[in-house]
């Protein structure tokens, strides 16, 4: 396993729910098609399981 996450938002948060929101902004992402470089903690991979549907990931 790496020690670093790439992660950018392929969709729209517009129908998504509160918590699924809250998720998405704190991997740090806001606008669509942004990408972040994130360590790679427990955390953040629950994070990413709650909105996989809405992201793309390079490890």
């Amino acid at each position: 396993m790496s020690d670093k996450i790439t992660v950018k938002l392929k969709k729209s948060t517009i129908t998504c729910t509160e918590k699924q929101k809250a998720c998405v902004r704190g991997l740090g992402l806001r606008k669509l098609n942004t990408q972040k470089t994130l360590e790679n903690t427990p955390a953040v991979r629950g994070m990413i399981k709650k909105v996989i549907h809405l992201l793309e990931i390079k490890e």
